[in-house]
């Protein structure tokens, strides 16, 4: 069975929670034996028949050489990507089914980041290109603190085919630029299916996604250093989207 690490506590919990990868085995820093997340650790894992083993901290620091596994690293099967026509299929009678694309995020730890964020703002899926961008990887789920394993993780050939599709099954795409004309919150994101797109870190969102768009929509600043960070952008625009479903709801 192929590999791929995943290291610290929460990413570890969360994919033992999940129970949707193949363990290897979970090798644990002796240091960290008394620690309340490694006990809940050993205790998932003993309950699934997972190998874990208690090794020398230098024996994590070299498979993590910048010492971020918290104590802790699992290896573990790569995880699963799911089929944009799947996840379509599977989604069909949803009625405020929302996905996040992003479009070239070449930072891991900014997709870590707006995957946690996804998952909390109840995003069912997440679009990412197979070239041009960052994948799943350790770093990827460490920073999503695991959340990486509780959301549908799509990857396509083509983001413009993906988008033509999305549109073609009711779904309304939104670009976040800064060029845009309509602030966030101008948009009302209820009552329909939602596309947003986030744009790389330096270039932006490419024009031929930008020309598919609904809606473009930009986070006004009261200066013009306009330099948010994607992933924070992307948690503003999902937590708009979550306080106008509340307030539909009645919530």
């Amino acid at each position: 069975m192929e590999h791929t690490v995943i290291y610290g506590k929460n990413a570890v919990i969360e994919a033992l929670e999940a129970n949707n990868r193949e363990f290897n085995r979970i090798l644990i820093s002796n240091s960290a034996r008394s620690d309340v997340k490694i006990e809940r650790i050993k205790e998932l894992a003993a309950e699934l028949g997972i190998i874990f083993q208690f090794v020398d901290v230098r024996k994590l620091n070299q498979i993590e050489p910048e010492g971020r596994h918290q104590g802790v690293i699992a290896q573990i099967s790569p995880i699963k990507y799911t089929d944009l026509d799947d996840f379509i299929e599977e989604n069909k009678d949803t009625k405020e089914c929302s996905v996040v694309i992003l479009d070239g995020i070449e930072d891991s730890h900014n997709t870590g980041a707006i995957i946690r964020s996804c998952v909390c703002a109840g995003v069912q899926g997440i679009i990412l290109p197979s070239r041009r961008g960052v994948l799943i990887n350790s770093t990827v789920e460490k920073t999503s603190a695991g959340a990486a394993n509780n959301i549908k993780i799509i990857k396509v050939n083509s983001l413009t085919g993906a988008v033509q599709k999305l549109k073609e099954n009711n779904y309304w795409v939104i670009a976040s630029d800064h060029h845009a004309e309509d602030n966030y919150y101008d948009i009302d994101y209820t009552n329909m299916n939602t596309a947003l797109i986030m744009g790389a870190e330096h270039s932006g969102i490419s024009r031929s996604l930008l020309k598919l768009s609904d809606f473009k929509v930009k986070i006004p600043m009261l200066t013009n250093f306009n330099s948010l960070n994607v992933s924070n952008a992307a948690a503003i625009i999902l937590f708009e989207m979550v306080r106008q479903k509340m307030k539909q709801r009645g919530a």
